[in-house]
Parts: structure tokens; C-alpha cells; sequence
């Protein structure tokens, strides 16, 4: 098995797969893709290609006889930009580390999956893996495959540290336009500064953000956050600006809901005007993500506790990922994949052996559940 996880992930890592929603004219899934479906074809795996939108497509490939349960496992195709890294699409070894982009987030994890697929093919039931497409940005690759599988349980093999996440944060994307008035620099009595006017809003999401330290704590997730995203405004130097744009992000916890973020929102920015009567402002939510949580309990849980050789105390993790879908469809899922660093930053690794060990722990965790 040793040869055939490292050789995989060498070939993925140096497939550019930039998501193009992401990056204008970027390479896209495609030919990761294709490269996914021949080595599953050629393992033996029965494959099936989904395209929607058209250009962006995901792989699903079966192994087993299918009278039995089973195991969906899920990783994604696509990768964040390369500004600012050397040779992105070279992938290097060093020591116990593989660089590349993509090679943390999370081509090692797709490549464990992989491997457990082809090695578990002869159990009762079924292990599936989807390769999913636009995970970095608005998951419409699991979104579709979700129309084409049913499971009993289910991991994403984000990277985890292999250490069994069961919850992970949702988020909710918050546009905030102040409106001022355009006039020329020099008289400043005929304009209103519409960056001006958000200092206060940008003070008070400040203060926000410290109060949601104190409302509530998950014990694997901590706090929910809030935080500044994007602020845009102005058109020249010398003109006084007469609109600006903020977005912020909040990270939100189990049990949170959007219609909260938005009255959380909605008291901020009313205090902001009381405090101004010439401050004009609206705000709309352009995104949310559910946050993710799946009971300790659960028989996936037990099942990959069982197996692993790492840490079997279920934790939580600091990002969001397409689990929350998943397990939205009514599939009980966790997340467990290899350890490493660097995730959408210039210098990126993931684990050898961990990758390794997560395809063994995997191919484990099928034979258990679908055996």
C-alpha cells in the first residue's frame, strides 16, 4: 500500500486544479478528474462522472457487492490560488513531508480514500467515494453528488491531525453598505465621508466580537467569532466618498442559526445610527454555511475510534467543510484525515506516513462498517 498512497498523491499534487470561482481563467477540475476516474477504473472500481454546472465535475466510484451498508467517504478535487508560491504544481519530498498546493487541503486525504476504496472493494456492502468539485468555494460538487448516493455513515477526509473531528463551525457572510454623499475635497460641507461613517460600525463589530467570547462555548469549538473581512470605497483623492462597503464574517456554533447573526446585526447597526442621524446604512446576508456536529455516540464514532491508531477522543475542527452537507442529508459523518501544514499558504506539506496511516485506518473503518 506504501508505494501506491505516495505515488497517487505525488500525481494529484501535480495536477493544477485551482478552483476557477476562485481565480478568473484557473484550470478548474477537469483533468483531475479524469485523472481520478482512469486510476478508479483501472483499480477496478465502478465509476460514475457528474457534471452540473457544466465544466466543474465531480467523480463517484463504488467498491463492494452492495447487500450491506454503506460508507461514503469525501474529499475535494479543488484548490485555493499559488500567488507567491515557487513551483506549486512540483511536488517535493522532504523527510517525512510532501509540499505542493493542494497536498494538505487536501489531496492527502483524497488519496487515503482512495486507496481504502480500491483495498476494501471485496466487503458485503458498498465504500463510495466522491471527489468533488468547487469545495473551496460554494460546494456545489457535493451538493450534486448528494443526488446521486445514499449512505449510513460517512468521513471527509479533511485534514484532521487524524484525530476524529465530530463539529466543526458554520458561517454567515454579512455585506454592509454605508451611503454617504460625493463632493469635492475642498468643501467638505457639502459631502458626507462614507468611510468615515463605518469607523463606528467597525468599532462596534469590534465590541460584538468580544461579547460572543462570553455568550456561549462549545466544548470542542470554543466561542463563535466575528470578524472583517473586505472594505471597499472611494473613487479618487481628492473626492469626499459617498459609499463603502464592509463584509464580515461570523463564525457560528452548533445551534446557531442565520435569523440570530442577522438581529445580532441588526442591534449593532441601529445603536450606530442613534448614535449618528446622518449615518445611512442596510446590510444583507450574501452566504451562510450551517455549522456541523454529530453525536460522540454515533456508530461511525465508535467504529473509526476503534481502528485508529491515533487519538480516538472526538474533537472539533476550526474550519468549515462539506460535511455540514452531508450530514444536513441525514448521513451521520465525521471528519478524519492526515496531518501536516500550510493550508491556502506559500508553503504547504502534508504528512507521509500520516497519509498512509489515514488510508490504513480508512480501509480499516470500511471493512468494519460495511464487512
Amino acid at each position: 500500500m506504501n508505494p501506491d498512497v505516495i505515488d497517487l498523491l505525488t500525481d494529484l499534487v501535480a495536477i493544477d486544479s485551482v478552483n476557477p470561482s476562485l481565480v478568473a481563467g484557473a484550470a478548474g477540475e477537469r483533468a483531475i478528474a479524469h485523472h481520478v476516474a482512469d486510476w478508479a477504473t483501472r483499480s477496478g472500481l465502478r465509476v460514475e462522472m457528474v457534471e452540473r454546472p457544466a465544466g466543474r465535475p465531480s467523480v463517484i466510484m463504488r467498491g463492494g457487492r452492495g447487500d450491506g451498508p454503506t460508507l461514503l467517504i469525501c474529499g475535494h478535487l479543488d484548490t485555493v490560488g499559488i500567488d507567491g508560491m515557487t513551483d506549486p504544481f512540483t511536488p517535493r519530498v522532504d523527510g517525512d513531508r510532501l509540499y505542493g498546493r493542494g497536498a494538505y487541503d487536501m489531496k492527502g486525504g483524497l488519496a487515503a480514500a482512495l486507496i481504502a476504496c480500491r483495498a476494501a472493494q471485496d466487503v458485503h456492502g458498498q465504500i463510495v467515494v466522491a471527489a468533488v468539485a468547487d469545495e473551496e468555494h460554494a460546494s456545489l460538487g457535493v451538493q450534486e453528488i448528494l443526488t446521486h448516493v445514499r449512505a449510513d455513515a460517512a468521513v471527509v477526509t479533511e485534514p484532521t491531525e487524524r484525530k476524529i473531528a465530530t463539529a466543526h463551525k458554520g458561517f454567515v457572510w454579512t455585506e454592509i453598505e454605508v451611503t454617504g454623499r460625493s463632493a469635492h475635497g475642498s468643501r467638505p460641507h457639502l459631502g458626507i465621508d462614507a468611510i468615515t461613517k463605518t469607523g463606528p460600525i467597525l468599532l462596534a463589530l469590534d465590541t460584538l466580537d468580544r461579547e460572543l467570547a462570553g455568550r456561549r462555548t462549545h466544548p470542542t469549538l470554543g466561542p463563535g467569532t466575528l470578524h472583517a473581512s473586505l472594505i471597499t470605497g472611494g473613487r479618487e483623492e481628492s473626492t469626499i466618498p459617498g459609499r463603502c462597503v464592509l463584509t464580515v464574517e461570523r463564525r457560528t456554533l452548533p445551534g446557531e442559526t442565520v435569523a440570530e447573526v442577522e438581529a445580532d446585526m441588526a442591534r449593532v447597526l441601529q445603536r450606530c445610527c442613534d448614535a449618528d442621524p446622518q449615518l445611512v446604512v442596510t446590510s444583507r446576508t450574501t452566504l451562510s454555511r450551517e455549522p456541523f456536529e454529530t453525536s460522540t455516540d454515533a456508530p461511525v464514532v465508535r467504529a473509526l475510534a476503534a481502528v485508529t491508531a491515533s487519538d480516538p477522543t472526538p474533537a472539533g475542527v476550526s474550519y468549515w467543510a462539506d460535511s455540514a452537507f452531508i450530514s444536513a442529508a441525514g448521513i451521520p459523518t465525521v471528519l478524519f484525515g492526515p496531518d501536516g501544514d500550510g493550508a491556502h499558504a506559500e508553503q504547504e506539506w502534508v504528512s507521509i506516513s500520516g497519509t498512509i496511516e489515514c488510508a490504513r485506518t480508512l480501509t480499516a473503518l470500511a471493512r468494519d462498517l460495511c464487512g
